[in-house]
């Protein structure tokens, strides 16, 4: 299984290794949409929060904030190579409620509840019906979920960076899906009152909203 997970380790992940040294690094222009992500959790001291794609934990600063010392942010990455510098953020910070559990989000073993789901640049998890499948069931009753990533954009300057986009969606997991207009379509499936707002040219996407409940799927 370990095997298989390496051979999930994007091209990109050499510059994991280069960031070792600085595991607080986060690119200044994504930070706002990371902490917005994380309020539309809409999360209290004590909760349990799902951050399913973590990479280096980028967001975990945010979540930590939210739920407190009491709450507990378990954080789910499928390579061995990005998770090392999620386990290196949390020890620089003394989380004690922080963990990073390495597995595929299509068969991770969660326990317990969640009150909130973060898929943040995660298309692999977010445009799976295998891995929603799968992660779902672990929300509380309208547990709130939050979404960000890549699309094709449709405005007239966008439209010029479509190419370079597919492109560096070439560089991702073998499992990450290509890039399409609408990316959370699967998610909507699953979410209520599903709300986009839309970054970057269009290029890039902020989704929330909470689970559907039992009743809403009879």
């Amino acid at each position: 299984m370990a095997r298989e997970r390496r051979d999930l380790t994007p091209p990109y992940g050499y510059l994991a290794r280069l960031f070792r040294p600085f595991p607080d690094f986060d690119p200044f222009f994504i930070k706002p949409v990371r902490q917005k992500a994380v309020e539309l959790l809409h999360l209290k001291v004590g909760d349990r929060v799902l951050d399913v794609g973590c990479g280096p934990g980028g967001s975990f600063p945010y979540l930590v904030h939210a739920v407190g010392q009491s709450g507990q942010v378990v954080g789910v990455e499928i390579s061995p190579e990005i998770s090392i510098n999620a386990k290196r953020r949390i020890a620089k910070n003394g989380w004690r409620n922080v963990q990073v559990i390495e597995a595929a989000a299509q068969d991770v073993h969660l326990t317990g509840p969640f009150d909130g789901l973060l898929m943040f640049a995660a298309a692999d998890v977010y445009a799976s019906e295998e891995a929603l499948e799968n992660i779902l069931p672990h929300l509380r009753e309208n547990a709130r979920v939050a979404a960000f990533g890549a699309k094709l954009s449709s405005s007239r300057l966008g439209r010029v960076l479509n190419p370079f986009l597919r492109m560096l969606f070439t560089l991702s997991f073998s499992a990450t899906p290509r890039p399409d207009y609408e990316p959370w379509r699967i998610l909507a499936k699953r979410v209520e009152k599903l709300d986009v707002e839309e970054y970057f040219l269009g290029l890039m996407f902020l989704t929330s909203g909470s689970v559907v409940t039992k009743k809403g799927n009879e």
